[in-house]
C-alpha cells in the first residue's frame, strides 16, 4: 500500500482511487477517536465520514510542512465532535463500550475469570476516564488512544505545547487518586497497542 504523502500527491492529480486509499487507510482511526469522544455509534460515523470527506474535499489546503496528515485530520475530527457534542447539549460521555474496540483477536480465548476480571478493571479505567472534564478527556484520548505526541496534540487541540503536556498531566493524576496501580498500568498498555 502507498504511503500518505504518495496518496495525497495522486489525489491532488485527481486519482480517486488515492482518495479511496486514503479514507481506507485513516477510517479506523478517525472513527476510533470520534467514538471516544462521543460515546455513539451512529453519531461517531457521521462524524467520521465528514471528517474524512472534508479533508479529503480540501486536500490542496493540506499543509505536511505544518502537520502530519493525520494530526490534521485528527484536528477536523475533534472539530466536528464539539460541535455535534455543543448540539446536544452532552454533560458527558461514558467511554466503557470503546474498550471492547480493538481486543487482540490473535490470542486465544481466556478464561472466563480473567476475561472478567479484565473486563471489570476496564470498566473502572473508563468510569475514570469518564468523571474527566472534556479538555482532559480530549487528551488523554488523543495521547493514549490516538498515539499523538504532545506537540501534535498541541496542534490539534490549538494550544501551546505545555498546555498539552500539562491536561495529560492533570488527566493522569486525577485517574491516579481514582485507579489502582494495576489499573493505571492498563492505562499505560492501551498507549503501546
Amino acid at each position: 500500500m502507498a504511503d500518505t504523502s504518495t496518496l495525497i500527491d495522486r489525489w491532488r492529480d485527481g486519482d480517486e482511487r488515492a482518495a479511496e486509499a486514503l479514507y481506507n487507510q485513516h477510517r479506523d482511526a478517525t472513527y476510533r477517536l470520534a467514538y471516544g469522544l462521543l460515546d455513539n455509534a451512529r453519531d461517531a460515523e457521521e462524524v467520521t465520514q465528514d471528517a474524512l470527506a472534508y479533508a479529503l474535499r480540501n486536500i490542496q489546503n493540506f499543509d505536511a510542512t505544518r502537520a502530519s496528515f493525520k494530526t490534521w485530520l485528527h484536528t477536523i475530527t475533534i472539530s466536528r465532535c464539539r460541535d455535534r457534542l455543543r448540539r446536544k447539549r452532552l454533560p458527558s460521555f461514558s467511554l466503557n463500550a470503546l474498550l471492547g474496540r480493538g481486543e487482540d483477536i490473535r490470542s486465544a480465548q481466556p478464561d472466563l475469570d480473567q476475561h472478567a476480571s479484565r473486563n471489570e478493571a476496564r470498566s473502572q479505567v473508563w468510569q475514570a476516564i469518564q468523571s474527566l472534564n472534556p479538555a482532559l478527556r480530549e487528551a488523554i484520548l488523543l495521547r493514549y488512544w490516538a498515539g499523538h505526541t504532545f506537540r501534535e496534540m498541541a496542534e490539534i487541540l490549538n494550544c501551546p505545547l505545555p498546555t498539552a503536556q500539562s491536561r495529560v498531566r492533570l488527566a493522569y493524576k486525577h485517574l491516579r487518586n481514582l485507579l489502582s496501580e494495576t489499573d493505571l498500568a492498563d492505562l499505560e498498555h492501551e498507549e503501546a497497542q
